[in-house]
């Protein structure tokens, strides 16, 4: 595997970690918003790691996606599932029996292919590491296309069946980056298949969302090893602020 050497300019001063949170789909936009939003104005200089779960199913639409199918429409008026809009690009996610990170990289390569190269060495690395193999996929991005899960671009990961388990996609603001991925775990098979008319992939076994979570923070260390590592926790003032943004 490439070292971090590879993945030049590397980021200096702390990282922040923030704690996995479960919220509604309007106020996890928010929060990662919000973080890029301090980045771009100087108060974090150096990346910044979540992960976080869904408050009960949601589907995230990507930033310029259109044309939602009559199906998605109905189960968000039967409250079977809640819709919300990415600041980040790609397909439909759902997001339920899953695991999401994001990645705020405040001065990230300006070419979006090597961001993507580099945090794709952090994912493969800390799923080696858990008896998960993946690779990166091979299928073009497809504009506009509706589902994210249904292929695999260089930007996603998949495992040695083809399967896809990572999906990422990234939203710029002024040089820096937001980087969203769904890590796939055991979606509801009944809810996957009225979105997209398919059935989801086997959920990898013997994996759960802490094993993820700490086996990718500290990959993560090994791609920066130079980078401090902080804990974040917002004060009630930041969270006054975020919410503000879902007004």
């Amino acid at each position: 595997m490439p070292s971090s050497a590879s993945c030049r300019p590397a980021p200096q001063g702390s990282g922040r970690l923030l704690p996995l949170l479960e919220l509604e789909g309007p106020a996890q936009m928010a929060l990662d918003s919000w973080l890029l939003d301090q980045c771009v104005r100087g108060v974090f200089t150096a990346p910044i790691l979540r992960f976080y779960t869904w408050a009960g199913p949601w589907l995230s639409l990507g930033h310029h996606q259109q044309d939602l199918p009559a199906k998605w429409e109905a189960l968000e008026r039967t409250g079977q599932l809640q819709v919300v809009r990415r600041p980040s690009g790609g397909g439909a996610v759902l997001h339920a029996g899953g695991l999401t990170y994001a990645l705020i990289w405040p001065n990230a390569p300006r070419v979006r292919k090597e961001a993507y190269q580099a945090t794709s060495l952090w994912l493969m690395d800390g799923f080696s590491r858990l008896g998960l193999p993946l690779q990166p996929g091979r299928t073009p991005a497809e504009a506009g296309g509706r589902d994210c899960f249904a292929s695999a671009t260089p930007a996603d990961l998949v495992d040695h069946n083809g399967h896809k388990r990572i999906g990422s996609a990234q939203f710029w603001r002024r040089g820096h980056l937001l980087q969203h991925g769904e890590i796939l775990l055991s979606p509801p098979a009944s809810l996957w298949s009225a979105l997209f008319d398919t059935v989801p992939p086997a959920p990898p076994e013997a994996l759960t969302a802490a094993a993820i979570i700490n086996e990718l923070t500290a990959a993560l260390r090994r791609l920066w090893p130079d980078l401090e590592w902080q804990s974040l926790d917002l004060t009630d003032q930041q969270w006054e602020a975020i919410k503000k943004q879902t007004d």
